[in-house]
């Protein structure tokens, strides 16, 4: 579990002012926007940080949430709210998550510089491009063909070379690929799927929203220690589009 000391939370200080600097000087028009948003999501984390098990997120994903281009990847018609701390439509029933969850998500998986990460439900790719921003290779899967291609031409055009893309279905996981260190499920599901657990490597961490859509849904923690045994945490309740697909 992560304990930040004060010379921590001054050290995102700096980050978060060297971030705004390097942006800024980037000429992005949504600079503000964005970071406002990281504020925000770092006020959240501290509302809820008895639940989340830590008082402020790891400085590395502060700095992906404050680079990552949202805008980049909302529908054109919800561009002026694309740093709103809240969830969007993306068309064909989706939605691009709530900032402040995926920062929480990505934070709990705990991964490394060289982690190797399976999502399931690409999106749009916000959280793909998030994760490749902090690991050496994301694997997302999105069921639903016309917003995978599109999050491929998107994650393609921002430049990302660690994302791989496959259209297919994310309950049975990416075989191929496996064992991951990190799972991280966008979409909630009535149960966690044993082929996932499968997938993830001991030592690994999974995150994923449990419940049907007309119910409370909790976010929960799964965690494979060294011998293979699986232990479970809820963290905090939550709302997502259902995971489509086999159950």
């Amino acid at each position: 579990m992560k304990s930040w000391s004060k010379s921590a939370a001054i050290s995102v200080l700096w980050l978060t002012f060297g971030i705004a600097w390097s942006v800024g000087h980037a000429g992005d028009r949504f600079e503000t926007e964005r970071l406002a948003m990281v504020k925000e999501i770092e006020a959240d984390v501290q509302l809820t940080s008895m639940s989340l098990g830590r008082e402020m997120l790891d400085p590395r994903v502060l700095q992906a949430m404050a680079s990552v281009p949202r805008h980049r990847l909302v529908p054109e018609q919800e561009l002026d709210a694309a740093y709103e701390n809240r969830p969007l439509p993306i068309g064909h029933g989706q939605t691009i998550s709530q900032p402040y969850i995926v920062a929480i998500m990505t934070d709990l998986l705990d991964t490394t510089p060289d982690s190797r990460v399976l999502e399931i439900g690409t999106g749009s790719g916000y959280q793909a491009a998030i994760l490749a921003e902090l690991v050496g290779q994301v694997y997302t899967m999105e069921i639903i063909e016309p917003l995978g291609k599109l999050a491929r031409r998107n994650l393609n055009k921002l430049g990302y070379d660690n994302i791989r893309v496959r259209i297919g279905d994310g309950y049975y996981g990416w075989e191929e690929y496996a064992p991951f260190d990190a799972i991280v499920v966008t979409a909630a599901a009535s149960h966690i799927p044993p082929p996932l657990i499968k997938q993830l490597k001991p030592g690994g961490r999974m995150i994923i929203p449990v419940g049907s859509r007309f119910m409370v849904q909790q976010l929960v923690l799964i965690e494979k220690d060294r011998d293979g045994k699986i232990i479970t945490r809820q963290i905090l309740p939550v709302r997502f589009v259902p995971l489509t697909g086999s159950r």
